[in-house]
This record gives structure tokens, sequence and C-alpha cells, in this order.
């Protein structure tokens, strides 16, 4: 079980540095824009994923399809995850009406009840609990750091990949991930 790999340690470790040595906390420091995603062009098929729900119950991603999807792979130990959480948490109660679904997929050890706590302390009321047990989703993926945000069209496509922390409160997000998502 690789939950934590070198690579996604040190890019943990850089960003932790980076805020140090310019006097800033994790949590202060600015988010990217959703303009820096990367677009996959022609969409890829999404790989078969297995997922956790809350209960521990396994759900396939392909039962996603019809609806938008934003993948987000994150952790609570995340300080950039942790930034970007309560705009994802906006960004879900926003595009909910449009079929668009957000999963945040948690790699914590801890597993529900970590990231319930979580979602408690941090005032999050709009994302559902999703669980990666044993990281078989970010080895499925091939991701090199948390957080990590993958788009799925309605079709079961990838149509974009974020890596890094993003403020998806900002006010083209949600445009931005409708275009995408209808395929």
């Amino acid at each position: 079980m690789a939950v934590l790999t070198r690579r996604m340690a040190l890019a943990l470790a850089g960003t932790v540095a980076t805020a140090a040595l310019v006097g800033k906390s994790l949590a202060e420091e600015s988010l990217a824009a959703i303009s820096t995603m990367t677009l996959v062009v022609p969409p890829l098929p999404a790989p078969a994923l297995i997922l956790h729900d809350g209960d521990g119950r396994a759900h396939k991603l392909a039962e996603f399809i019809g609806r938008g999807v934003v993948l987000n792979l994150w952790a609570t130990w995340c300080a950039p995850c942790v930034a970007e959480m309560p705009a994802l948490d906006e960004l879900a109660a926003r595009v909910k009406a449009h079929g668009i679904e957000v999963v945040p997929l948690s790699s914590d050890r801890g597993g529900a009840a970590t990231v319930r706590a979580f979602y408690a302390s941090h005032g999050i009321d709009n994302l559902p609990v999703w669980l990666d047990p044993g990281g078989e989703v970010l080895q499925a993926l091939h991701v090199e750091g948390i957080p990590t945000t993958l788009i799925i069209d309605r079709a079961g496509r990838i149509a974009g990949r974020l890596e890094g922390a993003i403020n998806w409160a900002a006010p083209d997000a949600a445009p931005t991930l409708a275009r995408l998502v209808a395929g």
C-alpha cells in the first residue's frame, strides 16, 4: 500500500519550505486559477476505478456516467488540500443542480472517521465522504502529488486534469466545468 509516495512527500516538503521562506502559512498561500487545468483532447476513457463511500461500500466510477464528475484526490494531512477544501465545498453546492458531482476522494489512513472529523472542524457541509483506503486510485491514475483533480465528462471520459490546489470558488470555475463535462 503506497499512499504517500516519495515524490508526493518531496512535493509537500517543497510547498512547506516555500511557504516558510516567504513567511506565509499554507492556508494563506494563493490558490491557482482553474485556467491552469490541463485539457485532455480528445477526452480519454476513465479507467475502471473502485471508490469507497463513507459507509465502506464499493462503487465503480462508471456509476457516475451521465453526470459530470470533479474527482478530487486529497488528504487531511495535505496543507494545499486543506487550503482548497472550503472552496471545493462551495463549488459542490453550486454545481449539484447542474448534474455535476464533486467526489473528494481521501487517501487518509484513518478512513471515514478522520474525514468526518475534518469536515466538522472546517465547516464542510456539501461534500460527501469518499475513500481510497489502499491508494489504488492514486496508483491507477499515476498521481504524483495531491491535490490532483480529474474532470470527467458525462460519457465517463477524462476531459481535464489539475495538479495542485486551485480556487474552486472563482467565478469561472462552475461555467468551465459545465463546458468540460458536457462532452
